[in-house]
């Protein structure tokens, strides 16, 4: 017999009423009624009630037992009187009776209660990690995410995939991010890279001859941190296959996606494969962003010909116009009830996101016809008012709100007005994940920071132009065999079929300005692998930490993940990163140089 428990504090029902039971956990929390003393013990498994007399040796033990100790009881299950029964929890009938106690392990003052689900600033809540984990819904996100894990890894190997571990100790290359280095102590000023992602080693893979690989692979890229992305380091559902064209890996991929979301998506709607297959130009064109939120109606609308003509005199949106701006509208319908403060504080929000303002214009229809009202409505005519009510789809009931700027920033603000909209009116379906794929990306894009092409997406992808029309090509207009899989507007996962023919790489590169002999140097493994024969092969990376963020229904990817670091880069817990002593540093033949102003 276990010498800590016959059994855990889940399992223990009104059919095991007058047994003799052992409980080990933590002091979840204790009530103290003068003659009884009533606490609940918890392990992971759940929790059970347990009392004790005051007449018992125990009893003021127990009662100046801080809360969190690890103890273990002895006693009696008995059934709870009918007025006390707690019938939401399993548990819940019955309690056991105290006989023996032993304290395990005793805790100290907490720095955070444990019962409960109040907010606690991120610092300590990282700082003191072990004990968060403890809170309920942090433990409920993490079994979450086992279980999750379990369940791709199930369905990846039905597929006939195959579970290969990648190296990551590797060499630093340019891959989007910044690198994280190792420095070798046996080659003195040389330097490992922690991968970014395994996405050389799984080409090579595919070259080596196996036919499909996946890995739950950590990747690490020294970058800055947000809701939905962990600094440092995260992990992705890593998969490679051979002899593929894009629309076979999307088949391959969407019923693995469409059974996890449905065994844990908490019964919440799941849209049918095949997934929309929404081109990049047109995504933008109609969402704003690439990776849009389906749950969402609206769809944006190029009015830019309407504030051409001489029948529209606002004075500022022609002018931005005139100049090579555009002018998006966002449609929305049934806002006849809505006060001037809903349209004042959308005006309001969007200047303190850095614009202007959100212009905006109302219908309703009078005995003979639908006339705008608001701020700028008088500045169109009635046949501008119709055309806008065309184009718009818009019945008298409804509003249209615009954004007038240069094209690339008109969309991304219009994208994010979209959704701030839909927020407001609460027309997004929050019982429900609707997935798309995002196709066709750019190959490249005109970077106007460095005033140079540079890649939009992945270096590897292969082009869709044949390699004897390439050179000739502008290099903006290039679409790429890329893909995006996007979730309730958050990016699930990118993807692309690889270029596997070397002097095609060597072009690619050279679109951006490596010479051949960069492209070698960097990335001499692969450059030599595909050299030797390469199938046509392509695949995808998933992040897991997003996909269990989106199931767990959080915001933040840190509720999700173990030991995340903060913000900052920085693990509270283990205080990494640290400084390292001198012995460390002339073993590494590393001096440490002390940053000028």
């Amino acid at each position: 017999m276990n010498k800590y428990r016959t059994h855990n504090c889940s399992e223990l029902t009104e059919k095991d009423v007058g047994k003799n039971i052992r409980l080990s956990g933590w002091v979840h929390r204790k009530r103290d009624h003068g003659n009884l003393l009533f606490l609940d013990i918890r392990d992971h498994f759940g929790i059970t009630q347990c009392v004790i007399e005051n007449k018992d040796k125990n009893f003021k033990v127990l009662e100046k037992l801080k809360p969190e100790s690890v103890i273990l009881i002895e006693g009696t299950v008995v059934k709870r009187s009918k007025e006390t029964q707690n019938k939401e929890i399993k548990t819940g009938i019955i309690e056991v009776k105290i006989k023996n106690l032993k304290i395990l392990s005793e805790a100290q003052e907490l720095p955070m209660p444990v019962f409960g689900e109040q907010d606690y600033p991120e610092e300590i809540r990282l700082k003191y990690r072990f004990i968060d984990l403890r809170r309920n819904e942090m433990h409920k996100n993490i079994h979450l995410r086992s279980k999750i894990l379990s369940f791709i890894r199930s369905k990846m190997i039905d597929n006939n995939f195959l579970e290969f571990q990648t190296p990551i100790l590797t060499a630093s290359s340019p891959e989007g991010a910044r690198d994280f280095l190792v420095p070798s102590r046996v080659h003195p000023g040389k330097f490992y890279a922690l991968p970014q992602a395994p996405q050389q080693f799984k080409q090579m893979i595919m070259i080596s001859g196996f036919d499909r690989y996946f890995q739950i692979a950590p990747c690490f890229r020294d970058e800055d941190g947000r809701a939905d992305r962990s600094p440092g380091e995260h992990y992705q559902l890593d998969m490679e296959m051979s002899f593929v064209e894009q629309e076979d890996v999307l088949k391959i991929v969407e019923p693995i996606f469409f059974d996890l979301f449905k065994e844990f998506g908490n019964g919440k709607k799941i849209n049918n494969t095949p997934f929309p297959r929404i081109k990049y130009k047109d995504s933008l064109e109609k969402y704003g962003t690439d990776k849009p939120d389906l749950r969402n109606p609206i769809e944006l609308v190029d009015v830019t010909e309407i504030f051409e003509s001489d029948e529209v005199k606002l004075k500022i949106f022609k002018e931005i116009v005139s100049k090579g701006g555009v002018v998006k509208a966002i449609p929305v319908s049934n806002t006849f009830s809505k006060p001037r403060s809903f349209f004042d504080g959308l005006n309001n929000w969007a200047i303190s996101e850095g614009a202007n303002g959100l212009a905006y214009i109302t219908f309703e229809k009078t005995s003979d016809k639908i006339i705008g009202k608001g701020p700028i409505a008088k500045f169109f005519s009635d046949n501008a008012t119709n055309k806008l009510l065309k184009i718009c789809k818009i019945t008298e009931k409804g509003s249209v709100f615009f954004v007038c700027n240069k094209e690339k920033e008109a969309l991304n603000f219009s994208g994010i007005a979209r959704q701030k909209i839909a927020e407001e009116l609460k027309i997004i379906d929050a019982n429900s994940f609707k997935f798309c794929w995002i196709t066709d990306y750019p190959m490249y894009e005109y970077d106007e920071k460095e005033k140079k092409i540079d890649f939009s997406h992945n270096p590897f992808s292969m082009p869709q132009i044949d390699i004897k029309d390439f050179d000739n090509a502008d290099p903006l207009k290039i679409l790429a065999y890329q893909y995006d899989l996007v979730c309730n507007g958050y990016e699930l996962s990118s993807g692309a079929i690889r270029n596997h023919i070397p002097e095609y790489l060597f072009k690619v590169f050279s679109k951006v300005g490596y010479p051949r002999e960069m492209v070698e140097k960097n990335f001499s493994g692969m450059i030599k692998a595909l050299s030797y024969g390469a199938p046509p092969h392509g695949g995808m990376a998933p992040g897991i930490d997003r996909i269990v963020m989106l199931l767990a229904g959080q915001k933040n990817i840190r509720e999700v993940t173990l030991f995340p670091l903060n913000q900052n880069a920085q693990d509270l817990l283990m205080n990494a990163p640290s400084e390292v002593s001198e012995k460390q540093l002339k073993e590494l033949s590393i001096k440490i140089l002390k940053k000028s102003n």
